[in-house]
């Protein structure tokens, strides 16, 4: 296996540019991660030092370790449908901040996102969900934004997912903490959209 996979003192630009790379070898078929030594293995043992923070959805085909061509290690990855900031998943976003010091946090969310789809659903045509899902359900609704009326319901999931994504960028700079890294410097968060058709992932341009 190339590389080593526990990285340390990358810097947050450094980290995003290492993401962007990552997907561009998978996107090109040129991964570097192939197969595990068993030296690998026992250096994963002494700690994880990931170098970057990913909040992303539940789909099956969004796999951050896979599309930004991720070893054991790299990536420290909190999943939840529809890339939402439960209480539970802010408490694994301040153990990665404190205790693990990634310098980079991507809110990481992908096109044709169902949970995003059934938000729309619900507050649009009045779709109702089981009990738990609906309760997911409710996390998205405020981030929904308004539509032209003659606008497509591909374009109005595409615009709804990026606006999910921004809104919890936003909740997370608003976490007491995230404000204090981030004015210290010491982290940036950034919004990231996957095409699953396309295998590319677009960095939106509200980045702290």
């Amino acid at each position: 296996m190339e590389g080593n996979f526990n990285q340390t003192n990358l810097s947050a630009e450094q980290a995003l540019q290492r993401l962007v790379a990552g997907n561009e070898r998978f996107r090109n078929g040129t991964t570097r991660v192939s197969k595990l030594t068993r030296a690998d293995l026992t250096s994963l043992t002494e700690g994880q030092r990931p170098f970057a923070t990913i909040l992303g959805c539940s789909d099956s085909r969004v796999v951050p370790e896979l599309i930004f061509d991720a070893g054991l290690g790299e990536l420290f990855v909190v999943r939840v449908a529809g890339n939402v900031l439960s209480p539970e998943g802010a408490g694994s976003l301040q153990y990665a901040g404190s205790h693990l010091n990634t310098p980079l946090f991507v809110v990481l969310g992908h096109e044709g996102c169902g949970a995003v789809s059934a938000a729309l659903a619900t507050r649009d045509q009045g779709a109702e969900q089981r009990s738990r899902i609906q309760v997911l359900v409710n996390s998205i609704l405020p981030s929904l934004p308004e539509f032209d009326p003659q606008s497509s319901l591909e374009t109005r999931l595409s615009k709804a997912v990026e606006s999910n994504v921004r809104w919890t960028v936003q909740k997370i700079l608003d976490l007491p903490e995230g404000r204090m890294r981030v004015a210290e410097g010491r982290m940036k968060i950034v919004g990231a959209i996957y095409d699953i058709a396309t295998g590319l992932v677009r960095f939106l341009d509200q980045q702290r």
